[in-house]
């Protein structure tokens, strides 16, 4: 055998053994032109009267497989003003609000995760540090980025572990924010494994970009990852992800792709053919779904894709469907999030996105 044939099988040994992964990792084509089998149903989710949908990130299958887990910003787009309102939601499958709990804990719920337990995790992304007049930190255009909280931050960046009644059982991180080592500043999103072990996102913005990992009562065992985009750097890791094979998909936003990583942090792939991820979520059969609210709008390095949900394979990385985002605008006309920043699936497959700009949590039923 010569060594151009060698090198041929050695290739293809390491994109069999990843699965499908290393064909798609150079796989920036955008997959925009692909069927749509889901029709959109309006106005599915019933608030209680005098309340309206505000933004969110946050949606969550219940572990019955058919109820839905909210976190919501306070019928804003942050809950720093509304200290009496409840911000984790639970509706049943016909969409009635049946549980609601969390008010004033609080300032800007981002992920949320419910375990097999049933214990429902939010993260919270912001604070309430005073800002500068017109809604700035008071900052100078050459301020390098912050690392941490700002002085007066009291409340914000922490985690919180819920019993499916609302009793808070954990809290990760020290109220009003840590810079690194300590956790957290800007948290994302949260998971929690099989074994217990929890998976924290952090850094939207600034740059401090990680993944940091706990045991089961909350002792920080490692971290990982800094601001970067080679493997296992990120920025802005927006979404957290697990599936069968336990293997850990973070949504790294601004790079445009997903890692793929086992649970100690050591890099496995990584994959374009999803778009741009804000929200991604596996289902029992290792369906993904990966929603991108930010192409052609507030990502300027994200020229060519739609946003919407793709839909495929965790398995092998093949996309298999789209929802499009029903809004077309591009910059400049349009330079704001729509479609969902975060995303779900129940047992039937329908599907679920929670809309930041829109302040809109949709459903899509699969024709």
């Amino acid at each position: 055998m010569n060594r151009t044939a060698s090198a041929v099988l050695f290739v293809a040994a390491i994109a069999a053994s990843l699965g499908g992964g290393a064909a798609a990792q150079g796989d920036s084509k955008p997959t925009n032109d692909l069927p749509n089998p889901y029709r959109t149903v309006a106005d599915y989710f019933k608030m209680p009267s005098g309340r309206t949908w505000g933004s969110t990130s946050a949606v969550e299958i219940d572990k019955d497989g058919k109820s839905i887990w909210v976190a919501e910003r306070c019928g804003a787009n942050s809950c720093l003003d509304a200290p009496a309102v409840d911000i984790v939601l639970k509706f049943d499958p016909a969409g009635t609000l049946v549980k609601h709990f969390g008010a004033g804990l609080m300032i800007f719920p981002h992920g949320i995760f419910v375990d097999r337990d049933d214990n429902v995790w939010v993260t919270d992304g912001q604070d309430n540090a005073p800002r500068a007049q017109g809604g700035g930190r008071a900052a100078g255009a050459n301020t390098p980025a912050p690392t941490g909280p700002p002085a007066g931050a009291t409340k914000g960046h922490q985690i919180f572990k819920f019993s499916p009644d609302g009793k808070l059982l954990l809290t990760l991180g020290k109220a009003g924010g840590a810079a690194a080592p300590e956790c957290c500043y800007q948290p994302n999103d949260v998971l929690v494994a099989p074994n217990g072990d929890i998976f924290v996102a952090v850094g939207h913005g600034a740059p401090v970009d990680r993944i940091l990992k706990f045991s089961k009562d909350g002792q920080l065992i490692k971290t990982w990852g800094k601001r970067g985009s080679g493997p296992n750097e990120f920025n802005q890791p927006h979404a957290l992800a697990m599936d069968s094979r336990g293997r850990l998909f973070v949504g790294d936003r601004e790079n445009n792709r997903i890692q793929i990583l086992d649970q100690d942090g050591t890099y496995q792939t990584e994959w374009k053919q999803f778009s741009r991820p804000s929200g991604i979520y596996i289902d029992r059969q290792d369906t993904i779904y990966v929603t991108d609210s930010e192409s052609e709008s507030v990502a300027r390095n994200h020229d060519g894709w739609r946003r919407g949900v793709r839909v495929g394979s965790a398995k092998d990385g093949t996309v298999r469907y789209f929802i499009p985002d029903p809004d077309t605008r591009k910059r400049p006309e349009f330079t704001g999030t729509s479609a969902g920043e975060g995303v779900a699936a129940d047992a039937d497959g329908n599907v679920y996105g929670a809309e930041v700009g829109p302040k809109a949590l949709k459903k899509y039923v699969k024709q």
